[in-house]
């Protein structure tokens, strides 16, 4: 079964491929207004992780993030045809503008390495393939169960000269080897960690069990953390993207404080945009006194 559905979510791919921007960005979006009409799992979570983080909005302005966020969400499944299928300079021609970018060359001068927060906000595949043309990349990924499906996104992420490293040991040694070379590591940060490898630490003013990997990778090495995002442009016009320096207390030894700064950058980063932002995400799935969310 497993290997029927990875052939079927390739051929998805390649059919998504073939689609013009515009139009595989519609056909996602209706997807995304379909599951919000359907209030299925994805919208329950949405919805309760947008009245969670936005206690202060009106209850029409949060109907109308929760609608807009699951069509941005639809938009990006739409997207990954064009992401890991087109060829990269093809790709590449949709980022329409790049933000702050001295802030990565000034980071690198440090000699320290750079790790680069990359939430799950706009389209982080355009983000990464933006990277690793530019800067020698090491990107952190857990990889999928379907092989064929692992296959892919090895080939297409490593695709202009960035490594992949896998959620696990080995990972962990390759992300401190392109660290101590100087080099620059991606992860994204803002999934649940899992049981015993986080801490509780704010993000929209909620506790959320946060990764300890990237604070102890900050604190070990003095890596300058810089976090980026590229955002959705209107009428499938491209993208753009956006670099800016975290705050140095991310390098702080003790990770409640570290973790506290990583979420407060993603934080800031979502603010900037925040219907791009996949809320869908079971964040606040464990609490600190032991209960669950959803």
């Amino acid at each position: 079964m497993k290997h029927l559905k990875g052939w079927l979510s390739v051929a998805v791919l390649y059919l998504l491929a073939v689609l013009p921007l515009s139009l595989a960005q519609k056909l996602g979006a209706a997807i995304g207004r379909r599951a919000c009409k359907k209030r299925g799992k994805s919208y329950e979570i949405t919805r309760m992780n947008i009245d969670f983080c936005f206690p202060e909005m009106s209850d029409a302005a949060r109907d109308d993030l929760v609608k807009t966020s699951l069509e941005e969400t639809g938009k990006l499944a739409g997207e990954m045809g064009m992401a890991w299928i087109w060829d990269a300079r093809r790709a590449l021609k949709k980022i329409k503008g790049v933000h702050n970018e001295s802030v990565m060359k000034e980071a690198l001068a440090e000699g320290k390495g750079v790790i680069v927060i990359a939430p799950h906000l706009g389209n982080w595949e355009m983000l990464g393939l933006y990277i690793s043309q530019a800067y020698p990349l090491t990107s952190m990924y857990r990889p999928p169960k379907i092989e064929l499906m692992d296959r892919l996104i090895k080939k297409k992420r490593e695709r202009e000269g960035s490594k992949l490293a896998p959620a696990s040991v080995k990972g962990v040694r390759m992300a401190l080897k392109a660290l101590k070379a100087g080099e620059v590591l991606g992860i994204l940060p803002d999934q649940e960690a899992d049981k015993g490898s986080g801490v509780f630490a704010p993000f929209f003013n909620q506790e959320a069990y946060s990764m300890k990997l990237l604070p102890q990778l900050a604190a070990q090495t003095g890596a300058v953390v810089v976090s980026a995002y590229a955002q959705r442009l209107p009428n499938a016009e491209g993208f753009e993207v956006f670099f800016h320096r975290a705050s140095g207390q991310i390098n702080d030894k003790d990770l409640v404080v570290s973790a506290a700064a990583m979420n407060a950058e993603v934080e800031r980063c979502v603010r900037q945009v925040p219907e791009q932002y996949q809320w869908e995400y079971k964040r606040f799935q464990h609490r600190p006194d032991g209960g669950r969310m959803y």
